[in-house]
């Protein structure tokens, strides 16, 4: 169940790799490169991190989802365009699962809760940052409006504590993935976003 979970997440975030490259007027090969690199580049770099090999290369369907999310944008990508808000839903569900998923995997292999909570933000974000840097965009890390790391941080940042704590288990890693949902889609709801340093204006 929880592989079928990831998966799902990884779909999904292979959906806004792919959506990127169309919007960026990218051929086929593109669109598959950073579906791919959206959906998995994050776990990648945690496991390397972790010194373990990366799951995505231990899993044909990890390799597999990514370019079936290609097909569909290629073929289809009017369409997934107007069911944007539902994605936004779904992308923000696969970042609670991925935080914590990464979260909970760095404290297994015993790393300290920072470090764990760091690694669990990278593990959620870092597919979209390396997204972002391919695709010539500042990376929304740097630049996080309506709150796309934040909760990350948040989420991560609860599970590693309550690890620290001797709370721990599926119920607790849950907890945190929907704690970061949730704020997501406030900052979605509310238009949420980090302050900028004293005396800087958001452009228009």
């Amino acid at each position: 169940m929880a592989e079928l979970f990831d998966l799902g997440g990884i779909f999904v975030f292979a959906l806004t790799g792919a959506l990127m490259a169309v919007r960026k007027r990218l051929d086929v090969v593109g669109m598959a490169v950073l579906a791919e690199i959206t959906a998995l580049g994050g776990g990648i770099v945690r496991d390397l991190v972790l010194n373990v090999t990366p799951t995505a290369f231990l899993s044909l369907g990890y390799v597999l989802v990514p370019l079936a999310a290609t097909a569909v944008v290629f073929f289809w990508h009017p369409h997934v365009t107007r069911v944007m808000p539902v994605l936004l839903v779904l992308d923000a569900a696969g970042l609670g699962l991925f935080c914590a998923v990464g979260t909970a995997k760095a404290l297994l292999y015993g790393l300290s809760p920072l470090h764990a909570a760091l690694l669990g933000v990278t593990t959620a974000v870092g597919g979209g940052m390396l997204r972002d840097v391919l695709a010539g965009e500042i990376p929304t890390l740097l630049h996080d409006r309506q709150l796309y790391a934040v909760p990350t941080m948040v989420g991560s940042g609860a599970l590693a504590a309550m690890d620290a704590a001797g709370l721990k288990g599926w119920p607790v890693a849950l907890g945190a993935a929907v704690l970061t949902f949730v704020l997501r889609i406030a900052a979605m709801r509310f238009n949420w976003r980090a302050p900028l340093a004293r005396g800087v204006r958001r452009e228009p």
